[in-house]
């Protein structure tokens, strides 16, 4: 079963587990884009969204509208809303995090800081809700540049990583979580077809976990 949150003739948005890969792999044969073939059998990548994370992930439905929403990811005109559960309260109302990001190649598929040779990386944040009991944070995350793992490096880069994350994190015991508390929640662009402006939506179910 496949979550299809938008459909037209030219793409579609499906809501992707957190736990599935994207497209198929080395570590898992199951992958959301095999899924969605099997019911979409036109459909091609156009971008991906982490093993642990969840939500909104974008298929072209031909081959003109893949090129087109190829062009809009490289030109930085997709705009995309995360949802995270971070450990720790974090201070400011919003801010913005720019933390240089090159690959760790010792310890792929990690991520690093380094400020000699790092790519330029961008995030802007807004905290929504702030957790005493449970010492968490709900965060709003828009990706301004993007980043293998940018959202989960820059999290932890500013003493806030996102809970359940275990590839960064996973010797702290505040972080124990049932998944990655990231979701990947709204996408804005302009319709690759028809040129409309056009916002997806998908809610995340995060909540329940920073109510106090």
């Amino acid at each position: 079963m496949i979550d299809v949150i938008y459909q037209d003739d030219h793409l579609i948005a499906v809501n992707k587990p957190s736990g599935v890969l994207s497209v198929p792999g080395l570590v898992c044969e199951d992958n959301l884009l095999d899924r969605v073939l099997k019911q979409f059998p036109n459909s091609r990548t156009v971008h991906r969204l982490d093993m642990s994370t969840s939500g909104l992930l974008l298929f072209a439905q031909s081959y003109p509208a893949q090129k087109a929403l190829n062009q809009l990811f490289a030109q930085g005109r997709i705009k995309k809303r995360y949802k995270a559960v971070v450990a720790g309260l974090v201070a400011a109302d919003a801010g913005e995090i720019h933390l240089p990001l090159i690959a760790d190649w010792p310890n792929r598929p990690r991520q690093k800081i380094d400020w000699q040779i790092g790519k330029t990386s961008h995030t802007f944040f807004r905290t929504l809700q702030r957790c005493t009991a449970s010492q968490s944070s709900l965060l709003d995350l828009f990706p301004i540049t993007g980043r293998s793992h940018q959202l989960r490096v820059h999290c932890l880069g500013i003493g806030h990583p996102i809970l359940g994350d275990q590839l960064y994190h996973l010797a702290q015991s505040h972080l124990q979580a049932p998944r990655l508390m990231l979701h990947a929640e709204q996408i804005s662009l302009q319709h690759p077809v028809t040129a409309e402006p056009l916002t997806i939506d998908c809610p995340h179910e995060f909540t329940q976990l920073i109510s106090a």
